[in-house]
């Protein structure tokens, strides 16, 4: 993602491939941590949806939610296996 606008309640971002995105001034770390830079135009940021049925898509930049997403994920995937490994039909 990219940083294209700023404004004081957050920041709306290009997603790489096409479409837009906003975070929340409280989905960035510099809004928790004075020793983050407040976002600018052009910043790359790493994020993850919280809200993908909004206009536009709400996302967040904190780790601690990046975090939680690749947790969910890996729990899923450990979910849709076999005892075996293989995966099951409904995870395929």
């Amino acid at each position: 993602m990219t940083v294209i606008a700023v404004a004081s309640v957050g920041s709306r971002v290009a997603v790489d491939g096409g479409g837009f995105g906003f975070i929340d001034q409280v989905k960035h770390p510099s809004w928790w941590d004075e020793k983050v830079a407040a976002p600018q135009v052009g910043d790359r940021l790493h994020v993850v949806v919280l809200d993908a049925e909004r206009e536009p898509p709400r996302l967040s930049a904190l780790q601690s939610d990046i975090d939680v997403a690749r947790w969910l994920v890996s729990r899923d995937a450990s979910a849709n296996e076999e005892p075996g490994g293989s995966a099951t039909p409904e995870g395929n």
